[in-house]
């Protein structure tokens, strides 16, 4: 059964109807056209306890978990994500990254998703957004899309990093309307082998938007970090603790990131389609009185693969606690700078702010990260 739906259906039937994921009927992207899917990881990963551990560290540093190995060879990351690990070949580990921006999580957001940190003024525009201005959409799809909807502690305005910026309210994050898609019900063990949860069903629907034609679409994995189960694991009342990585948040990343790259490759988009899973800031390498994490922007670990980026590869490292960059360290600015070259955008592209001044798009002497790039 297929017919024209609203935004609000959309979304709903899409990426929180647990029961009727859909399914879009278009014809698959293809061709040198270069797609993204930025996956948010909301509230900030333990390195320590996912991608970039130390199982020979004190126990207060290397924490509950132990590694295992992955099918990268020499590449290993924690046991919470067996499936995951199947799949290291399709991405690779970012391990030196840093910022300078406060450790809140909206400072975090907007380095994240833009490459600078909001100081005031106004805002650097998302990626996304970017890609929506320099170069458009495909037909009458929108070129960005933000899934399942905006994040904050209430669920209201968008947070620093998630908008248009300076570009205006045209270019803003989108999703189609009535009319413009005609969907059909998912398998039942597709939408399960996601996660029937809000994060896994955005995942399974991000991968259809881009076959149908969209550009550039950003998931994020909670729509806030209070009264959730998240990353946000600083083990004392009211957040959770690292048990829940295991039993919870650590499943759900898992089982929806791990069908992505599988479908993408069998579905031939990996090779044009960028996977991204970036968070805010990383947690603290020693473990808190409660047992938990607090917010660290030392060093933490990203993932990036697909499309132009090289997979399967190790870039930088941590020191011995993960406290801070022991070799290759990779800032913001140098992320936006390769997502950008990625897509063909001089990452030193000019644009106006609508207020007669030019900025660029990438703060100046920041490079892509080559080892990134075939």
């Amino acid at each position: 059964m297929t017919g024209p739906i609203g935004r609000r259906e959309f979304l709903l039937g899409g990426a929180l109807g647990l029961g009727a994921a859909n399914h879009i009927v278009a014809t698959p992207a293809r061709g040198a056209e270069v797609n993204c899917i930025l996956l948010m990881l909301v509230g900030g990963p333990s390195h320590l306890d996912t991608w970039d551990m130390k199982p020979y560290a004190p126990a207060e540093i290397r924490g509950p978990f132990r590694p295992i190995r992955t099918n990268a060879p020499g590449i290993e990351i924690s046991e919470i994500l067996p499936r995951t690990a199947r799949h290291a070949d399709k991405f690779s580990l970012v391990r030196g990254v840093h910022h300078d921006a406060v450790a809140v999580h909206d400072a975090g957001y907007q380095a994240m998703q833009t490459g600078r940190v909001f100081r005031g003024g106004r805002e650097h525009p998302h990626y996304g957004c970017v890609v929506s201005r320099l170069l458009g959409g495909r037909g009458t799809l929108p070129a960005h899309v933000l899934l399942p909807g905006p994040i904050g502690a209430t669920g209201g305005n968008m947070p620093h990093g998630q908008g248009a910026g300076f570009l205006g309210k045209r270019h803003e994050p989108a999703a189609p309307d009535g009319g413009e898609l005609r969907l059909r019900l998912a398998s039942e063990d597709t939408r399960r082998r996601y996660g029937l949860n809000a994060f896994g069903q955005s995942c399974l629907l991000a991968r259809q938007l881009v076959e149908a034609g969209v550009r550039f679409v950003t998931v994020n994995m909670f729509d806030t970090v209070f009264d959730r189960v998240t990353w946000d694991a600083h083990g004392y009342e009211p957040f959770h603790g690292l048990d829940r990585y295991r039993d919870t948040v650590g499943p759900m990343f898992d089982a929806a990131y791990s069908s992505l790259l599988d479908d993408l490759r069998a579905g031939g988009l990996l090779e044009n389609t960028m996977t991204l899973a970036l968070s805010e800031f990383g947690r603290t390498p020693r473990l808190n009185d409660a047992g938990g994490r607090d917010h660290w922007t030392g060093c933490w670990t990203v993932l990036m693969g697909g499309g132009p980026l090289r997979r399967g590869v190790v870039v930088g490292a941590s020191d011995e606690i993960g406290a801070y960059p022991k070799d290759r360290p990779v800032t913001p600015a140098e992320i936006a700078a390769t997502i950008y070259r990625a897509f063909g955008i001089d990452p030193q592209t000019e644009l106006e702010d609508g207020g007669g001044n030019r900025i660029r798009l990438v703060a100046p002497g920041a490079a892509p990260i080559r080892e990134l790039l075939a």
